[in-house]
């Protein structure tokens, strides 16, 4: 049964806990705070994914019913889906996903192509070309190797002071979501996102506003129609990658 997580966006006060914990858990590098601009996204910091931070909480300044602020927040990572949007586009064949429901990545193939940046969804992978030998993708593993060597939670869920995450069995986690839904109808919007969206995801979400105020994608592609995709442009590289670059990269790998 794989696991997964699920995040209680109501419970969530953007204490950003769960970034500096990941931080810590995989040796990450720190990054200069600034606050972005009027008429920008303000409090929310860093503003998306990167090698240096596999994960972020998103800051949404909305109206409630009177007309007045209100803040929401939501945390954001690689969503460990069951169906592989960068696996249909890696043509390394980089990615994988093990039976216990985490999505991982093999360095070793890996040309920096960008093409599971261009087709994932939630824009999750972030590609190190600077600070390594060779071009390395950077996201969330769900603290795979930390749980199999410690056991227990991943860092994020472990470090939240406000109780919004709780890891587990995907399936007890979704009953328990439909359990809260029911128990307070109007807290929440009745609906699990990630239950079903992107094939199914191992980081679900209850929220008590629309979820792309959360900055989540509500359409997806159909995976079979990235492959054609795909193979309809296997004579140049992704958008993250110049033609020149890709022999260059390739004859580092080799050497």
């Amino acid at each position: 049964m794989p696991n997964a997580c699920l995040i209680d966006t109501t419970r969530c006060m953007g204490c950003r806990g769960c970034q500096v914990a990941c931080k810590q858990a995989h040796g990450l590098k720190s990054d200069r705070t600034r606050f972005f601009a009027k008429g920008m996204i303000g409090y929310q910091n860093p503003l998306r994914f990167s090698p240096a931070n596999y994960n972020y909480v998103s800051f949404q300044e909305l109206e409630d019913a009177r007309g007045g602020p209100q803040w929401v927040f939501a945390k954001h990572q690689c969503m460990h889906c069951q169906v592989l949007y960068c696996a249909a586009a890696c043509p390394m064949q980089v990615y994988h996903r093990k039976e216990s429901g985490e999505v991982l990545y093999e360095a070793d193939n890996c040309v920096g192509c960008g093409a599971c940046v261009d087709v994932c969804p939630f824009r999750v992978p972030a590609i190190d070309y600077w600070d390594t030998a060779v071009p390395q993708v950077r996201k969330c593993d769900f603290c795979y190797a930390r749980r199999q060597e410690r056991g227990g939670k991943p860092a994020c869920v472990q470090a939240c002071p406000a109780g919004a995450m709780e890891f587990g069995r995907r399936e007890e986690l979704i009953a328990e979501a439909r359990r809260r839904i029911a128990a307070k109808p109007e807290k929440y919007l009745p609906h699990i996102y990630g239950e079903e969206e992107a094939g199914g995801t191992a980081w679900l979400y209850l929220a008590a506003v629309p979820f792309d105020k959360l900055g989540l994608p509500t359409s997806f592609e159909r995976v079979e129609q990235i492959r054609k995709n795909m193979l309809g442009r296997h004579a140049r590289p992704p958008a993250a990658l110049s033609q020149t670059a890709l022999p260059t990269l390739v004859g580092r790998r080799q050497a």
